[in-house]
């Protein structure tokens, strides 16, 4: 120095850092650059850093204490804003930047926040369509996670008591926005779980900010969504609100009271499918019953067909017929007999010696044989003579020929 005092190199670090510590403009400054070199020191949770621009670069440092509060985790080639101090690391007697805070230069610090979160939850597959559970179909215990005291609570209540009363409906209140209301959401969720307490679980709240909303963009409350093995209805905000929480859980509802119709099913709908399944039901019983009567019938027709009764009776029946053929036949030959008879009688009668003799004409017979020529008898043969009346025994005394 100009007096001929000969400093330590710490004396010289000291002093300087003293001068560039007591400059009020270097006290709170802001700098704009682009992040280079990041460490994140996961040991201390401290950020080490180079903020650079076009020209120059200067040494940063981000303590646990300040880099807590960031949404966001820096990055090389990230233009941010900063504020801090400019100090003088006495050991290596090198000035460097004491951060403060940070933001993103542009891109607003939640949304950049967001966007790396989602990126990093979607490449550890959180958000895989396939590990999504269904919803069940007719849930008895509804489990809700939000703050007892607000809108979506009671639009909860009012959809699901209209829509399926027979559900228990479980609140486990919690704060959905603060420091605090991450936490509180997650430990709710594993508490369900714990006890398993729930078919489904509602997880939301109304509408409002994107800082009112950021509890549910929250790394924590997302992997306890994902990893709940309950089935989750995530319903954050309106129907342009999305959250992180939104692609974690296994579906999203626009609103609470749309994730309280997609919990339940409507009790009223229900019971006219029931009625409807029940017309159908009884209808298809009474066409199938039909068609096995009429199936019934034939066979029933078949069977008779071919029982024995059945051919007995046929027979049965056959023989009578024949029987009736057979006494038509005998009668209607009877008759024609008759007939035949009748005329032969007559010609009989016609032809017969008895109508020859009442004409005056009479038979003689020798010994019972009928005397046909005169070469049958001789002069003193006794003869029978048959004449009308009776017969007469005559002698012959004489025999003449013609």
């Amino acid at each position: 120095m100009a007096n001929g005092v000969v400093l330590s190199v710490s004396q010289l670090n000291r002093y300087v850092k003293s001068i560039i510590e007591q400059d009020i403009n270097l006290q709170t400054v802001f700098v704009q650059g682009e992040i280079s070199n990041f460490t994140n020191h996961y040991k201390t949770g401290h950020f080490y850093m180079t903020i650079k621009d076009e020209y120059s670069s200067i040494k940063a440092v981000m303590f646990k204490s300040a880099n807590v509060r960031l949404k966001f985790m820096p990055e090389n080639s990230m233009s941010v804003i900063i504020r801090g101090r400019v100090a003088v690391f006495e050991r290596d007697g090198q000035y460097q930047l004491y951060i403060d805070e940070m933001q993103p230069d542009g891109t607003g610090a939640l949304s950049l926040a967001f966007e790396q979160l989602k990126s990093k939850l979607a490449k550890e597959g959180l958000f895989d369509a396939d590990k999504k559970k269904a919803i069940p179909a007719y849930p008895m215990r509804v489990g809700v996670v939000t703050s007892p005291t607000g809108a979506a609570i009671r639009d909860i209540i009012n959809v699901i008591s209209r829509r399926f009363p027979l559900a228990e409906l479980i609140l486990c209140p919690v704060a959905v926005q603060g420091d605090y209301a991450a936490p509180q959401i997650k430990a709710a969720i594993e508490l369900f779980n714990a006890e398993k307490a729930a078919d489904v679980l509602i997880v939301g709240r109304g509408g409002g900010s994107v800082e009112e909303l950021w509890a549910f963009n929250e790394e924590i409350v997302a992997r306890a969504v994902a990893a709940s093995e309950i089935p989750v209805i995530s319903a954050v905000g309106h129907e342009t609100d999305f959250t992180i929480c939104d692609f974690a859980a296994d579906l999203r509802a626009p609103t609470p009271s749309a994730a309280a119709e997609l919990a339940v099913p409507d009790s009223y709908q229900q019971l006219e499918m029931l009625a409807s399944a029940k017309r159908r039901m009884l209808s298809a019983v009474s066409d199938r019953l039909a068609a096995k009567r009429a199936m019934l019938e034939k066979h029933g027709a078949r069977l008779r067909l071919m029982s024995p009764q059945n051919y007995i009776d046929n027979l049965r029946v056959r023989c009578d017929r024949a029987a009736m053929a057979m006494d038509s036949a005998v009668r209607s030959g009877l008759t024609d007999k008759s007939k035949e008879l009748s005329t032969l009688c007559a010609k009989l009668d016609a032809m017969s010696p008895l109508k020859i003799l009442a004409r005056g004409y009479s038979v003689a017979s020798k010994q019972g044989k009928i005397i046909s020529d005169i070469g049958s008898v001789e002069k003193g043969d006794t003869i029978n003579v048959k004449v009308s009346g009776g017969d007469i025994e005559c002698e012959v005394t004489n025999v003449k020929g013609s």
